[in-house]
This record gives C-alpha cells, structure tokens and sequence, in this order.
C-alpha cells in the first residue's frame, strides 16, 4: 500500500526520534494506532500531521485504517515529495489565515475573533503548521463540527491538488 509520511527535518519520525533511512524497510511485530508499528497518512489525514519533509512511504504486513492515519507492521521510504518544500507549507498557512480572516469579518464570534488574532501570532513566530489547525478551531466555533470537518477536507484538498503528483492524490492499495 502505499501512503504518505511527515517526519522532521532529516528524515525524523515526530513522536519517536527514529531516523528513516529512505528504501530500507521499518519491522514492528504489530500494527496498533498509538502504540506500535509504522505510522502514515491517506490524502485526507495530511492536514493533521504537517511537518517539515513529506514522504511517500510503501506499507506492508498487517495494517489497520484508523480515523486520522493507517498503520502498517512494516514501512519503508520510498520518495521525498519535492513540492512541499517551504514554499507550499507557507501558501497553505496563507489560505487558511486569510479564510479564518474573512471568517471573524463575517461572525464577530468573540472565539472566532480570538483564533483570527492567534493565527496571526504563530504566523509571526513561523509556526506555520499550527495555521490550518486554528482555520478549523475558527470554523468550528462560527459553524459547528460539520463545518470544522469541511475545512480539514479543504485542507486535505488544497494538498493533494498543491502537493501531491496527480497520478498519486488517491489512496491506493
């Protein structure tokens, strides 16, 4: 099957410290979500794990879709996708800071404003993955959970049409 992975700069998985070695294969003796085994993203899960290097990654073994992420009982690295290279994690932080903009513009919210102003705030520090997060806290609070889950699915579709090949933007097996 094959997926996608953020890790760190230099190929380091963000949980564990593990160091990746593109094309050598990663064994767990299971596959659990949170606990063990080798951790990755359909299309859809990547607006809740950017980090600074994309990955696509080859799962093989057992492996279990979860809610946000699938897990494999082996991984290995095949490619770094190119086209999240700075350049796209910035547009994307810019998108979704000028929709949550546009948003407390629209509803005065008092926690749709506050999200607005605290976008601007991790934006100054550089903080760019933490931008689509408070896009969806934004539209969450002026909307309600469907509208939370639309902006992750936006998000999901800017990076896929951004970021992902278009032979690659659908999960396969």
């Amino acid at each position: 099957m094959i997926a996608y992975k953020f890790l760190r700069a230099g190929r380091i998985a963000p949980f564990t410290g593990f160091r990746w070695e593109p094309g050598r294969w990663v064994e767990s003796a299971d596959a659990v979500a949170c606990e063990t085994g080798v951790h990755a993203c359909r299309p859809r899960d990547l607006p809740y794990w950017l980090r600074a290097e994309l990955w696509e990654i080859e799962l093989g073994g057992a492996i279990v879709e979860a809610e946000r992420k699938v897990v494999a009982a082996r991984g290995r690295l095949r490619r770094r996708l190119d086209r999240w290279d700075g350049q796209a994690d910035r547009e994307l932080a810019r998108t979704c800071a000028q929709q949550t903009r546009a948003l407390a513009e629209e509803n005065p919210d008092p926690k749709v404003v506050r999200v607005a102003a605290d976008i601007d705030l991790v934006l100054s520090r550089g903080q760019l993955s933490l931008v689509p997060y408070f896009a969806s806290v934004a539209a969450g609070a002026a909307a309600g959970e469907e509208a939370r889950r639309a902006e992750r699915e936006r998000q999901a579709a800017w990076l896929a049409e951004h970021v992902l090949e278009p032979r690659r933007r659908f999960f396969r097996r």
